[in-house]
């Protein structure tokens, strides 16, 4: 690659913890030998990827990410980003950066912003109030920045993991649950309120985006596990659904994110991709999205799209917990430096 092209990956780590320590409600945590394995899968995959930035979803121990870059021969190229002082006890957003590329210093963002409000008497009068009391991310998004050379602009990278799909298990909530009232309906109110926190965590993370991307030319990607496909209205959210230029056509979107999935489609015979398996059903729930500096369309290109590769042959085999294998696909894009001819290079 050339010195001012940079790559991108994101990777579900399942839960990547040190042996032993607790998981959630499973307090042995991995057995020594498992534990290994996915050491092992998780280092091979990586050095495998050989990316510029790698975001990183389900880290609990820091250790254990050290252990990966070391077996995967990268730990003195590459810095690791994990939460100062995190004491492993909960899965965080983390990265893996080629260390000569970072600028400063990393933050987690907990806290939804000042300009996120979801409240309204809507805009039919059949339609009720309705409010919206969530003010932090369940997982904090990593921000950060990089330059892969001294001559391209500084990129802003966010790495997020919004509330998966699966229903909450509303039969903790002691303040209002009844089996006898609800227990029939715990499915379909469960998966509401995953959905409405999901929904939530775009709308915040989109307004931290365009509080940085609205009149400017800075560029961003977002790298993560959003839990939901790319014409999800997750993602419409996240993206404000761009148009997809032809060919011959330039322009952008000021406020746009453009999903690496959608231009490997254009240069696809069909839709192979997929990042994820549930009940048979082949899904993407892993996305990079970038900002129109990255978009082949855009008179403000500054990098354009090369390649998007997807890793995804371990899905086919349901033995993540035994194998050390992760339940998501893990994907790369390459961008290379090639400005738009209107843009000085």
């Amino acid at each position: 690659m050339g010195a001012r092209d940079i790559s991108f990956a994101s990777f579900n780590l399942l839960n990547l913890q040190t042996p032993g320590d607790a998981i959630y409600g499973d307090t042995d945590g991995w057995d020594p030998d498992i534990y290994q394995r996915k050491i092992d899968f998780t280092a091979a995959t990586m050095a495998r990827l050989n990316a510029d930035v790698v975001g990183l979803q389900e880290l609990w121990a820091p250790a254990a990410l050290d252990q990966v870059l070391a077996d995967a021969g990268m730990n003195s190229d590459y810095t690791a980003l994990t939460p100062p002082d995190h004491a492993g006890d909960k899965i965080v957003c983390a990265a893996a950066v080629r260390t000569d590329v970072l600028v400063g210093d990393p933050e987690w963002i907990v806290d939804f912003p000042d300009e996120y409000v979801l409240k309204s008497g809507g805009d039919d009068p059949q339609q009720d109030y309705l409010e919206v009391n969530l003010s932090t991310f369940s997982r904090p998004v990593l921000h950060f920045q990089v330059q892969p050379d001294p001559r391209t602009p500084v990129i802003h990278v966010f790495v997020c993991h919004f509330k998966s799909r699966r229903p909450t298990q509303i039969w903790r909530e002691r303040s209002w649950y009844d089996k006898d009232v609800h227990g029939d309906h715990t499915n379909a109110l469960g998966y509401a309120i995953s959905t409405v926190r999901r929904t939530a965590e775009a709308a915040a993370l989109r307004v931290i985006i365009t509080k940085l991307l609205k009149k400017t030319d800075t560029p961003v990607v977002v790298i993560g596990d959003m839990n939901d496909g790319k014409v999800s209205n997750t993602l419409n959210i996240l993206s404000e659904q761009p148009t997809y230029l032809s060919p011959l056509s330039a322009g952008g979107g000021d406020n746009a994110l453009y999903t690496a999935q959608t231009i490997q489609e254009y240069r696809s015979v069909r839709d192979v991709y997929y990042t994820h398996v549930y009940k048979g059903q082949r899904e993407s729930l892993d996305h990079i999205m970038f900002s129109q500096e990255f978009y082949d369309n855009s008179k403000r290109r500054k990098w354009a799209f090369d390649e998007m590769v997807v890793q995804n042959d371990h899905l086919n085999y349901d033995d993540h917990k035994e194998s050390g294998t992760n339940d998501h696909g893990v994907i790369r894009v390459v961008f290379k430096w090639k400005p738009a001819p209107d843009v000085t290079s």
